[in-house]
């Protein structure tokens, strides 16, 4: 199977196009078409002779993922009648791959539509898996199993396709463009100035894959989104975030926590099994010792399960300990699952406690509660519609 074109790095294509007696500069012409442009296809890029595009097509693929559904938060009252501001909230897109696979992306406005100002930061949450083998039972990613490892240029594509669908919908095409690859001239500026590498799958479990598409997305040449500005999440893999930390790239790490003791975690999240928190949080430490970054420990609040103040007590120690700080994040309902979000009053109550044990926290306040923002539900309720229609 032919390599992808976004799975490449810029010194693998000066590799090959200097075989194919390609001056270098040409190298840098494809990059601009590929990432500043977001082409998918080889015709558009007219800069380039038409035997090098010929190439190309000859030994390159260029696939763009597929929207199939696209969801964003609803606005509250007189917010609606803005048409800019819808079009500034959260929003969920579902994706269908080359082999028919879905995996899905969230668009987080950092201000959302009940301000009167436009959001002036974006962050993608992006999936690195199709489905996840390491079920937590709070999580609609893992009910229809795991089916693999994203590849590199399907990281790449989530970051493009978003900014490249924000353009149709911003803009129609000029003459002479079409509505994915327009002209050098036209270019638009990038939307997407922050990653989390949160949505569907275990991020550390596609550990190469992932790594690759990152220095990809952090390149000048590429996505050119700082390495700070970039979160990988992660459910507790001790040893590949050991190998993480000896990385050089600055990338900030987030722990799926979601329980502050053994019995907590284990219970809803099996990977507690294999590294339980004794082995997590010195891995734990020892990439806030190599990177000096503070670390964030993600807590879904889940009713009856590990939203009482008993629990504070634990997770204000572990936050301590990690120089860490603490997102609190209310249950999305999965349908099929019998977890709750907790009430309001117990959502503030236990954000308190922890600010109170001096605990840097935040709670997350609505945001895509109404677009099936739990990771992976739009997937699983479009398989479910297909399966029975």
């Amino acid at each position: 199977m032919q390599p992808d074109i976004r799975s490449q790095t810029k010194e693998e294509l000066e590799t090959r196009f200097k075989t194919w007696g390609e001056p270098a500069y040409r190298v840098t012409q494809l990059l601009k078409w590929l990432y500043a442009d977001r082409a998918t296809d080889w015709d558009a890029m007219t800069n380039l002779p038409k035997a090098l595009r010929a190439l190309l097509r000859e030994n390159f693929l260029l696939q763009p993922i597929e929207l199939v559904r696209k969801q964003g938060a609803r606005l509250r009252g007189d917010e609606a009648a803005s048409v800019a501001q819808a079009r500034d909230t959260t929003q969920k897109f579902l994706w269908k791959l080359s082999d028919g696979s879905f995996i899905e992306s969230v668009l987080i406005p950092a201000n959302p539509a009940l301000y009167s100002e436009p959001s002036d930061r974006h962050t993608l949450c992006v999936s690195t898996q199709v489905g996840c083998a390491y079920g937590c039972k709070f999580c609609a990613s893992g009910l229809a199993g795991w089916k693999r490892n994203l590849r590199v240029e399907e990281i790449v594509e989530q970051v493009l396709a978003v900014e490249r669908q924000s353009r149709v919908e911003s803009r129609e095409p000029r003459a002479g463009e079409s509505g994915s690859s327009p002209r050098p001239s036209t270019l638009d500026p990038r939307l997407i100035d922050n990653l989390v590498i949160m949505g569907m799958g275990e991020p550390l479990a596609n550990y190469d894959n992932l790594l690759k598409a990152l220095n990809i997305l952090n390149a000048p040449w590429g996505g050119g989104i700082g390495a700070r500005k970039i979160t990988v999440s992660t459910s507790g893999l001790a040893p590949q975030i050991i190998r993480l930390a000896d990385e050089p790239k600055q990338f900030r790490l987030a722990i799926s926590l979601h329980g502050a003791t053994d019995e907590v975690r284990s219970r809803i999240m099996p990977v507690n099994r294999k590294y339980p928190l004794r082995e997590l949080i010195p891995a734990c430490e020892y990439y806030q010792q190599k990177k000096g970054r503070m670390l964030t420990l993600e807590y879904i609040l889940i009713a009856g399960v590990n939203d009482g103040l008993d629990q504070a007590k634990p997770l204000a120690q572990l936050a301590r300990r990690l120089n860490a700080k603490v997102n609190l994040i209310p249950y999305n309902n999965v349908e099929g699952l019998p977890w709750e979000r907790p009430g309001e009053a117990a959502q503030e109550n236990f954000l308190r406690a922890l600010e109170k044990q001096k605990v840097a926290a935040t709670l997350r306040r609505e945001k895509g509660g109404d677009i099936d923002a739990a990771c992976g539900q739009l997937r699983l309720k479009t398989e479910r519609e297909l399966a029975s229609a």
